[in-house]
């Protein structure tokens, strides 16, 4: 997969958000995505008390979500772990992982925050601006914004506001589990978010494609 630099890595806080505000004005919530044939999952580890990343990338079929490719990538950690600026630290070295790959995937699903974040510009918006391909932010935890309360069956699920503004949702993805929290990254409405979410969820309360990325980022997989 062939990416272009669309900026260097910043060092600071201040050089970070002015990226962000830079191009959270390029993000595209609404669905420009075609047939989707091909998942993927990225996922994050760190090695050498945390100055090595370990950035994995697994392509699933879809809609029988079958491991097809995967792939990871080593690199130096430049960014210190800030909220809010999650993207700096993870995403130089997802890239080198995705360069790695051949099967080009329809739609990415990324372990982190989309339109919920302060600045409306998580680590799903900066990924599919940069790689221009739909992504979708399914978060383990609530990082910004309140909801309602939330039934217990699979497929229940709540808008996530903050500000007056509704910037994702709280989802069920399994029956008396935890929710996960789903936002649109690029390319893709919330409520398809929510139905690919539920689509790559058959059993367990992650996607299969944050489960399989999940392997191989913490040295659990094979490559």
């Amino acid at each position: 997969m062939e990416i272009k630099q669309r900026h260097s890595w910043p060092s600071t806080i201040a050089e970070a958000t002015a990226i962000q505000e830079e191009l959270r004005g390029e993000v595209i919530v609404t669905d420009q995505l075609g047939t989707v044939e091909y998942v993927a999952g990225v996922d994050m580890g760190f090695e050498a008390d945390g100055t090595i990343s370990r950035a994995a990338v697994a392509v699933l079929s879809f809609p029988d979500l079958k491991l097809q490719e995967q792939a990871i990538a080593y690199r130096p950690t430049t960014f210190p772990y800030v909220p809010g600026f999650l993207s700096f630290r993870e995403i130089p070295a997802v890239l080198e992982a995705l360069e790695k790959i051949t099967i080009i995937p329809n739609l990415i699903l990324c372990d982190g925050q989309g339109l919920a974040h302060p600045r409306r510009f998580g680590i799903a918006c900066h990924l599919g601006v940069l790689i221009d391909i739909p992504t979708i932010g399914v978060a383990k935890s609530l990082f910004i914004g309140t909801h309602g309360e939330l039934g217990s069956t699979r497929g229940s699920w709540q808008p996530l506001q903050h500000q007056n503004e509704t910037i994702g949702a709280v989802l069920r993805t399994r029956q008396g589990v935890k929710p996960v929290y789903i936002s649109s990254g690029h390319r893709i409405s919330l409520p398809t978010a929510i139905d690919y979410v539920l689509r790559c969820t058959p059993k367990y309360r992650l996607p299969e494609t944050t489960r399989w990325a999940d392997k191989l980022a913490s040295a659990r997989g094979k490559v």
